[in-house]
């Protein structure tokens, strides 16, 4: 999988929601600035590039759909920082968030339940 800027990204998190969108619906999403409608279109055709949507067309209009999962590219991305930012250790990922008070001691049980129970 290729890296995505964060732009597209944030257009993966809304066909992700939405499933199946056209151009304009994904503009409607977008709750920051939002970009021009050519931009936007630019953006789903480069994530299309990219091997994360493809489209069914409708005449002119194509309506895009994901076909990387969310779970897929969530997998890849947070393999990927722990690697880069923890030396691949998943101790140093729970060490982190403990010091910058992120987790609780409760939600450490809770963590080690899970680990001893196999879930």
């Amino acid at each position: 999988m290729e890296k995505l800027t964060n732009k597209e990204e944030e257009i993966m998190h809304i066909l992700w929601k939405l499933e199946k969108a056209f151009v304009k619906d994904v503009l409607a999403e977008i709750t920051d600035e939002k970009p021009h409608y050519n931009t936007l279109s630019t953006i789903i055709r480069n994530l299309e590039e990219k091997a994360y949507v493809s489209y069914n067309a409708y005449g002119k209009t194509h309506q895009y759909y994901p076909i990387v999962s969310k779970e897929d590219y969530k997998k890849r991305f947070m393999t990927a920082a722990i690697d880069n930012y923890f030396n691949n250790s998943y101790k140093n990922v729970v060490s982190f968030f403990a010091k910058e008070e992120k987790i609780s001691v409760d939600d450490l049980k809770e963590i080690i339940a899970l680990i001893e129970n196999g879930k």
